[in-house]
């Protein structure tokens, strides 16, 4: 009797010979060439990282080094990049990308994507490596894709404290809960490593960079959590007001802003305070960014101003009024030297140039009715197209729906990530 008689007859069916699923690494040498042969110039140096057989493949076809030396013939040879082992080649795509990535933010077209995050307002966002960590408000933390806008992690609080800030990396969160610092482990067992309560006389707001988190509070002083000895290692006075927003750099610099109005520069490593910085105008500050990249630093005030200042010389280098009103937060990309993004109260997403303070680009969701919005394919995010502002656009007529206060922003490749301390959080895709 035949297998298929045995079935038909009631009888078992043969067992068939399983095989295993074709993936990418079936994929020849000559195969990838093809693929990436389609691809640009950064998506190619991209999947050059993927894995080690993907960077030999493109190294060997020389694909990378040949669209480098058509992007700049006058001043990129192929033997110059071939011969640099790298550095140039890395170089030269950093400053492309980075080159792509303002002129998206400054010009080019741009959705906006949101979704419901959290059961209450929110008011907090960071985003790193093409993740994006929400919170502040329903006592939990959320992980989520920049890229798909998917739901990937979450960190509940250990007990009733409030969340007051936090901050992430590859291996951990770092969060600032009512008068301690508690850490979760992202991967492996997930348990909560928590310091002593009462350990902060009122926190409100904390930076971090391993091994140390740095807590503002509000008698004026920074105090600097220890992660090995989960103890407060240094107390340090900044400022006779409130701590209102930190910075830090990679060398072991602090930089907070004050209510009364102050940027004060401290050094970790002594204690010591390096410099003593006042915006011209009054006004509190509320915001601040350090680009470690220029030794800029970069801080918003209650009265809408936003002053540079280059921190190895204590000079400051421009003061501009950007908005009327206060700048809540402000971000950049780590690399980039060109652009700063910057929100407040009144909603309106700016793009300011560095060097200059000049505003280069104002965003708001698009409030024309003829304007395409549609639900995405899952049904859970919302995509609306972005609208940029001419100088001669009235912001007060705008409706409120359509520039909600911008409570906190982060900047990834391309992409702006806002908080408005409502249940949805709102991701700015931008294109070139």
């Amino acid at each position: 009797m035949t297998g298929r008689q045995a079935t038909a007859s009631g009888g078992a069916a043969p067992l068939r010979k399983r095989t295993a699923p074709t993936t990418v690494h079936f994929l020849t040498h000559d195969i990838l060439c093809m693929v990436f042969s389609f691809l640009d110039l950064l998506d190619l140096a991209r999947c050059s990282g993927v894995c080690k057989f993907w960077n030999v493949t493109i190294a060997n076809s020389k694909l990378l080094h040949t669209l480098l030396s058509k992007q700049d013939k006058s001043s990129v040879s192929l033997s110059d990049v071939s011969s640099s082992s790298g550095g140039l080649l890395k170089i030269s795509l950093q400053e492309l990308a980075m080159d792509r990535h303002r002129l998206s933010l400054q010009e080019g077209a741009a959705n906006i994507f949101q979704w419901r995050g959290h059961s209450i307002g929110i008011d907090q966002c960071r985003m790193k490596t093409g993740l994006i960590l929400t919170g502040v408000g329903d006592k939990v933390m959320r992980l989520w894709s920049s890229e798909s806008c998917r739901f990937l992690d979450e960190f509940g609080l250990p007990d009733r404290a409030p969340l007051v800030d936090f901050d992430f990396d590859e291996a951990k969160v770092v969060g600032l809960v009512g008068t301690r610092i508690c850490i979760w482990r992202r991967n492996g067992k997930r348990n909560i490593v928590s310091s002593r309560e009462g350990l902060f006389t009122k926190g409100l707001c904390m930076r971090y960079v391993d091994p140390g988190a740095v807590v503002g509070c509000e008698d004026g002083t920074v105090r600097v959590f220890d992660m090995y000895s989960r103890s407060c290692s240094q107390i340090i006075k900044m400022h006779s007001g409130t701590v209102t927003c930190l910075a830090l750099s990679d060398d072991q610099l602090i930089v907070s802003g004050s209510s009364l109005g102050g940027v004060t520069l401290s050094d970790l490593s002594s204690d010591q305070q390096v410099a003593a910085l006042r915006p011209t105008n009054s006004g509190g500050i509320r915001s601040l960014s350090l680009n470690p990249c220029s030794h800029l630093v970069f801080a918003g005030t209650t009265a809408g101003y936003v002053t540079c200042w280059d921190f190895r010389m204590g000079k400051a280098l421009w003061n501009n009024r950007v908005s009327p009103n206060v700048i809540y937060s402000m971000n950049h990309m780590r690399s980039d030297n060109s652009t700063l993004a910057v929100g407040g109260i009144d909603g309106v997403l700016r793009i300011l140039d560095q060097e200059t303070g000049e505003v280069l680009s104002r965003c708001i969701m698009d409030y024309d009715s003829s304007s395409s919005s549609r639900i995405s394919v899952n049904s859970r995010v919302q995509v609306h197209k972005a609208r940029r502002l001419s100088e001669d656009d009235r912001i007060d007529v705008i409706p409120r729906g359509y520039r909600p206060a911008i409570r906190c922003l982060a900047v990834g490749m391309e992409r702006i990530v806002t908080t408005h301390n409502q249940k949805h959080i709102t991701l700015w895709k931008f294109s070139r």
